[in-house]
């Protein structure tokens, strides 16, 4: 019988109290994961490979980040999405794509504040999971903007933000 508990457990499927079973465990669980990792292809970039703006989703938010992306692109602007499909491995190449462009915005149905609240500063400004993911994962400045409406994000409303960030009227 397999027990499951949170430790690892021993070739015989019983709970092993051993630390260095644990430790051992938890290493090749690591390596399997590193060995995924290695069969990972980069994402694709949609649109130009490189320009004023990045927009990194993942999960649902595809659709409607692509349709935002392809009105602003239309009107001349410099902005591309990039989709995430795995988040623990990642593929290579991501830090190497957010490099090629001046601002990287994640978007996500998750929370976060937004930097135009008065009490929010760079000292308390609360970010999205996936913004804090590839900031901690990659060092790099990433902004984000979320919605947590309990419904799926719209193009119009990504298309209104992106224009708010980039400065653009219409």
């Amino acid at each position: 019988m397999h027990t499951l508990t949170g430790l690892a457990h021993g070739k015989d499927s019983r709970v092993a109290y051993d630390p260095w079973l644990n430790q051992e465990g938890a290493r090749h669980r690591s390596l399997k994961l590193a060995a995924l990792q290695k069969t990972l292809k980069t994402p694709n970039v949609f649109g130009e490979p490189e320009g004023d703006l990045l927009i990194v989703g993942w999960g649902s938010t595809k659709g409607a980040i692509e349709e935002a992306v392809e009105r602003m692109q239309a009107e001349g602007y410099a902005v591309s999405s990039l989709h995430l499909k795995f988040l623990q491995p990642m593929a290579s190449g991501i830090k190497e794509i957010m490099d090629r462009f001046k601002t990287v915005l994640a978007v996500e149905i998750n929370y976060s504040d937004d930097p135009e609240d008065e009490m929010i500063d760079g000292d308390s400004m609360r970010f999205s999971n996936l913004a804090w993911l590839l900031r901690a994962r990659y060092l790099v400045d990433i902004q984000c903007w979320s919605n947590v409406h309990g419904q799926p994000l719209k193009p119009g409303r990504i298309e209104k933000m992106i224009r708010t960030r980039l400065g653009a009227a219409k």
